[in-house]
């Protein structure tokens, strides 16, 4: 596949999922001021559908790569990153990389954690 039309067809899965995250955000926004549901509702349907996707390219091959690099990279990276990091973890652990995908787990998580404080404690550095 010609790699500007693996990038046009990941940058337009990105765009629609990021736009369908947005729409979804905004249309549950009013129902919870504690839990933000858009976000919720849009990292579990993110990881169903590269589920999906992901088990449609295992076992068939009804997916070709331009309909992975779309839905899967594209549109569910935009969507929710949460998609992302399940089907990359799942990739490990299927591959029998458990002690790996324990460290990318614990590691995504904590670090994550970790920098959004760095991040936010930063900002009130360079404000004070």
């Amino acid at each position: 596949m010609n790699s500007w039309l693996a990038v046009l067809l990941v940058g337009l899965g990105g765009f629609l999922g990021a736009v369908g995250r947005y729409t979804l955000s905004l249309a549950l926004g009013g129902f919870s001021i504690v839990i933000p549901y858009g976000t919720l509702l849009a990292n579990v349907l993110g990881c169903f559908v590269i589920g999906v996707v992901l088990g449609f390219a295992i076992q068939t091959d009804a997916v070709t790569p331009g309909a992975r690099l779309f839905l899967a990279t594209g549109f569910c990276g935009g969507f929710t990153t949460m998609s992302s990091f399940v089907y990359e973890l799942a990739s490990l652990a299927r591959a029998g990389d458990i002690a790996i995908a324990s460290l990318y787990f614990s590691v995504t998580l904590i670090g994550s954690i970790a920098f959004f404080y760095v991040g936010t404690m930063l900002v009130q550095l360079l404000r004070a």
